[in-house]
């Protein structure tokens, strides 16, 4: 297996420092969402003063800190049950009023053949290139069928992403082309470009059962979710729950694949494998996305 040629020396970020304070602001929320942390003292824990933090978050996600910890806490998918919504299995509403119509990420794919997984990679040529994301630095690895890798990394552990995509598929050989992976970076994070008219090839490598569930996975809207029984049901392995929760987890084309949008069966936002608070993250972002349309 190849080796990166080269690795990030320096943040590329959008907008400089503001997805590491989102993070931090988001951190604060998942750890103290029963108090209901006001926006002075979300400001105080980063630095900020509550208008610019007001300003910077809602630049990012199109959601205020409170919208945000309205949208994802765990607080709020347990209110939702108590409802009486079906344990979310038809859909999850993450706090938004109004009837606007979602953009949906409009994604081609093919699976590559049980051999060609099984080969883990043997004779398969894979160009990488790292990014600037809304959720930090983003690995993209392409193939010269399409999208086949998306992981996300914060400053300084873009080595550490390399090795665990790598070591899905070992015996490919990987070459830095950061030129060749930024159109699938423009075309992903660039909400303006999620048509139908100009589709995201990717192709996803797998065992079968992996990859039904990532087609499963595939035809969940923005700004919904399902539960990891309610997948398996879908696919036809109503007890295999388990099973369905280490495919997701072994995703290796993350928020286009949206694993993100997988959760448990009393609508807790369960594991991630690029951290939970990322999760939340993209959560949060879509709905944003989803206020905006």
């Amino acid at each position: 297996m190849n080796t990166p040629t080269a690795i990030l020396e320096r943040d590329i970020t959008p907008t400089g420092p503001d997805y590491e304070t989102v993070r931090r602001v988001i951190e604060k929320i998942s750890l103290d969402y029963r108090d209901q942390p006001s926006l002075e003292e979300l400001a105080a824990d980063v630095g900020e003063t509550p208008t610019g933090l007001q300003k910077l978050f809602t630049r990012w996600a199109g959601l205020s800190p409170k919208g945000f910890l309205q949208a994802v806490t765990l607080d709020h998918a347990r209110h939702l049950l108590d409802e009486g919504l079906p344990l979310l299995e038809a859909a999850f509403e993450v706090g938004m009023s109004g009837p606007g119509r979602l953009h949906d990420l409009f994604v081609t794919h093919e699976a590559m053949s049980p051999g060609d997984y099984k080969s883990r990679g043997q004779g398969l040529a894979i160009r990488y290139g790292y990014h600037p994301s809304p959720f930090g630095t983003a690995l993209l690895m392409i193939t010269e069928r399409g999208l086949a890798g998306l992981a996300f990394c914060d400053a300084g552990a873009e080595r550490e992403a390399f090795e665990d995509m790598a070591s899905r598929w070992p015996n490919a050989s990987y070459a830095e082309d950061s030129a060749a992976t930024a159109p699938y970076a423009a075309r992903i994070f660039d909400p303006a470009r999620w048509r139908p008219d100009e589709p995201l090839r990717v192709v996803l490598i797998g065992t079968d059962f992996q990859v039904r569930v990532w087609e499963a996975l595939l035809k969940i809207p923005m700004n919904q979710a399902r539960t990891y029984s309610s997948i398996a049901a879908e696919i036809g392995r109503p007890a295999a729950s388990r099973a369905v929760g280490a495919a997701i987890g072994a995703n290796p084309v993350s928020f286009v694949v949206p694993c993100h949008r997988a959760l448990g069966k009393t609508g807790a936002l369960t594991g991630y494998h690029w951290g939970l608070t990322r999760k939340r993250a993209m959560l949060g972002w879509e709905a944003g996305q989803a206020s905006a349309a």
